[in-house]
Formats: C-alpha cells, structure tokens, sequence
C-alpha cells in the first residue's frame, strides 16, 4: 500500500468533479442549497455525500473506506483499525461493550473520561476502580501503579481486562509497556484510552505510544492532537485478545447510520500527512514549544508542569503546557480570562493551571503571541514583584479523585430514577444520583451509586467558587445536587 494515498478523499474528489446529478441524501445537493452567508461550507459540503456507488460503507466496508482503514492500522501498528465519526467517545463506549456483558467486571483507572463512566453503565458492568497517583507538585492525579493493577488482577481474577487512560489531559503518563506485560502475563487484554496521544511514537521527543507498548485495543482522537476533523477518531485493535468482529458489530449498534464522510476523508488525509511528513510537522510544532519553554526557564514568576519525569508520571507530551502563577495572585481560571482577554484562547483552566495546547501544526507565531500575553499580564499584576508561594489549596483534585480510592474493591453504577433535589450542604451521607463532571476535562469527580462526603462536598464547592464548569449537574449553579431515595 502506497502511503501518500488517500483513497477516500481521493474518491470523493472525484465523484465531486464529476458533477453527477445527485438524486440522493444529503438534501442540500453537494452544497447547493446555501444562502449566500453561508457559503463558507460549499467547497466542503462538495464531498458530503453518502454510501452511493464507489464511496463505499463505514459499517459494510469493501472499498475506498477499507483501504483507508488498513493504511491506518498500518501506520498507527495495528491488526485493524476503525475509524469512528463519533469521537474516541463512541471507541470507549464499543470497547467496554465489546469486552463486558452484564454483570462482568473490568477493571477501570478511576480518573478516568465521562465516555467510559456511560460505557460501564451501558453495559451493566462491575468496575473495580484504581486510584491514581498523586503529584504533589502540580496537585494533580496522573495514571495507576503497576502493583496496584497486580494488587486488582489477584483480587478480581473474574476481571475482563483492564482500561486505562493515558496520557492524563495534562499530558501525564505512565510505562504503558509495564501495565501491557503485566495484564498479559494474567491472559487479560489492556484497552487504553489514549486520546490524548495519537501522535505518540512518531518522533524521538514524544513518548511510546500504547499500541507499540503492547496494548490490545487503543481509542485514539485523530482530531485533538493530529489534523483531523473535529468527532474524527479511530479505533485500534492488536493481537487476538479482543473479540474484533464484536467490537464491529458494537461500533455499528453506536455509530450513525449516516456517517459523515467528510470526517472521515479527514481521518484519511491526517494519517497520510503524519505518515509522509510527520516528522517534519512535528519537529516543527515542538521548536514553537521550546520556543516558550526557554522563556518561562527566565520568568520563575510562572511555573509549568515540567517534562521530567516524577513518582507520579513516567512520560509527559511536550505539547501539553499547563501554566500557573506562581505567585499565587491568579488561579487558574483567572490566568485563563486573561490570556483569552488578550487574544490567546486556551484549552481549559483548573484552580491552578491554565492548560495550552500545541500540536504538529503550531508555529513560532503562536509562540510569541502567547509570549507576549504572558509578559503583558506579568507586568499588569506586578507578578515579577511578588514572592513565589502556590498555594496548596488550589490542589483539590487530589481529594477529588485519590482520596475515596483506597484499595481495588467492585463498584456498580447506580443508574436509578429515583432521586430528590437536595441542597448540596444537606447531602452529605446521601447516594449520588447523578454524574458531576468539570467540563472540560470532563472526568467526573463524582459518580451515581457513590456516597457523598463532607470533603466532596467542600471540593466541588470550592471548585464551583472559583469558576469550574460542570456537566452532569441538574443545577447549573451547582447549589444543589440529585441524590438517590435509595440507599447503599
């Protein structure tokens, strides 16, 4: 197979050029009906189109999207790969179903993404939650001990496998190699959400990625880290621990019926470019990297998680900046309001970091603007002035996800509709009856079916105080909370 070929982009353009009449879905005729304001989508609404002839089907493929399918796997080191039009989302949820029935059990890194919550509630599967570590520098939770996935596969031999997230939003990661030999030696798959790292193992600056490190199946998000469009992500399997025609046939209980095919002729077109050019696109996002990183080693009045590794991660992507005042004057989410104030619009913000993140297609530019906003707000606030003190209050996410977690035990998703709205003050010792998710990262801090304690309830409190964003809550000003009528 050709690398440079893209042959599902390829096929569209050429239907496209060929101007047939189309006396087909989709209704707005290969971009025809638009007005005028809208005429910014017709050159990619040209290859909208659908599974007519020659175009091939996602869930039936024999053409265009099979090949583009293997040049992927062969690409990323896969046995086979999938592409998904719905987000790593719809990987994690096909994963978890392909591998539990209900009533199995799996065990889960606890800090884990909302996908693989829904995942485990869809399949009415067991989770036996690990706790991550804890890096007391940054305040933040990073991926799961060896000893402790040992400690859970000895516990919970009935276990289906394990899944794990990594690397962390933030970047943090662990020896997915370790856990991959570990898992294996105990005849279990290794199922990682990797997200976060598609563009791992394709330059010596960047870590191993999970398939190469032995993992058996790998969700990965084309479009947050590489080129392709957004919802754009593929799924890789590895091996013969994972059931592929089961995960097909989830993947097509889970996906729409109409997938877009511009999404995925952009999942064709990211993986051709980081197989032909990746190195040197990726070479250059790092130089922009490096080009901030040398200036924040001469501003102490900023600290950055840094790229060396500590007892509480193994690897960190050099693209993932997570940036805090050192000082202790901004928080996170006030450093945030001003970068974006100053025209450098940011990932997320947490009590204390403001995360950025680069990629292959960043540039010098993007450097110095952010360079210069830092400088600017450094100098507006008086930061060079100030003493260094971070505040250790700010680091409530170990709390949040260490602190509930402290041996490998099963835990069922309460999924019942019976709950009552309480005031969040009153219900400390009540059963969650929903999912509290910061959003993003959207890893849920609270889960349905767990008991709320008087620490939870002081964390999330202090979160909402200082500008968090939450999904799963029925109350926007997270005043309130569900809680379950029945009991544990």
């Amino acid at each position: 197979m050709n690398p440079k070929h893209m042959p599902l982009l390829d096929a569209l353009i050429r239907h496209s050029r060929l101007q047939h009449t189309g006396l087909h879905v989709p209704g707005h005729k290969s971009g025809r009906g638009l007005l005028p304001a809208a005429a910014i989508f017709r050159e990619l609404l040209s290859i909208d189109l659908t599974e007519i002839t020659g175009l091939d089907d996602l869930h039936h493929p024999e053409g265009a999207i099979r090949e583009a399918q293997q040049l992927a796997a062969a690409c990323f080191g896969a046995d086979e790969t999938f592409f998904l039009v719905n987000g790593s989302t719809v990987g994690n949820l096909a994963a978890i179903l392909s591998l539990c029935d209900p009533g199995d059990m799996i065990i889960v890194q606890r800090n884990v993404h909302k996908s693989v919550i829904h995942g485990l509630m869809l399949a009415g599967a067991q989770a036996v939650f690990l706790s991550p570590c804890y890096d007391s520098a940054s305040g933040l939770s990073s991926g799961v001990e060896p000893e402790q996935v040992e400690l859970a596969l000895q516990r919970y031999p009935e276990a289906k496998g394990v899944l794990i997230t990594n690397p962390n939003y933030y970047g943090m990661g662990v020896d997915v190699r370790k856990l991959a030999q570990l898992t294996h030696a105990y005849g279990k798959p290794l199922l990682v959400d990797e997200a976060h790292g598609a563009h791992y193992g394709f330059h010596p600056d960047l870590p191993e990625s999970a398939l190469t490190s032995g993992a058996d199946l790998v969700v990965q998000s084309t479009h947050k880290m590489l080129t392709a469009m957004t919802m754009g992500a593929m799924l890789h399997i590895r091996g013969s621990l994972i059931d592929r025609e089961r995960v097909g046939t989830r993947l097509a209980m889970l996906q729409s019926s109409s997938p877009s095919y511009p999404i995925m002729a952009s999942l064709d077109a990211s993986r051709c470019l980081l197989q032909t050019e990746g190195n040197h696109w990726l070479d250059r996002g790092l130089k922009a990297v490096a080009r901030v990183e040398t200036l924040l080693d001469q501003w102490p009045w900023f600290q950055v998680i840094p790229r060396k590794p500590t007892a509480a991660y193994e690897t960190k992507d050099p693209f993932k900046m997570a940036i805090s005042d050192a000082t202790a004057l901004l928080s996170g989410f006030q450093l945030r309001d001003q970068l974006e104030r100053l025209g450098v619009m940011t990932e997320m913000a947490d009590p204390r970091h403001v995360l950025l993140v680069f990629s292959l297609a960043s540039e010098t530019r993007d450097a110095d603007r952010l360079a210069n906003a830092l400088e600017h707000i450094a100098s507006e606030f008086g930061l060079t002035d100030r003493r260094l003190s971070l505040s250790a209050e700010m680091a409530t996410e170990h709390s949040l996800y260490q602190s509930r977690v402290s041996a490998p035990v099963p835990f069922q998703m309460n999924t019942s509709t019976a709950t009552e709205q309480v005031a969040l003050t009153e219900a400390v010792g009540a059963v969650a009856g929903e999912m509290v998710i910061p959003y993003p990262p959207g890893i849920p801090v609270l889960y349905p079916g767990e008991t709320i304690t008087e620490q939870i309830v002081q964390d999330l409190q202090a979160m909402a105080s200082k500008g968090a964003r939450f999904q799963g809550s029925s109350d926007p000003q997270f005043r309130t909370i569900r809680v379950s009528l029945h009991k544990k």
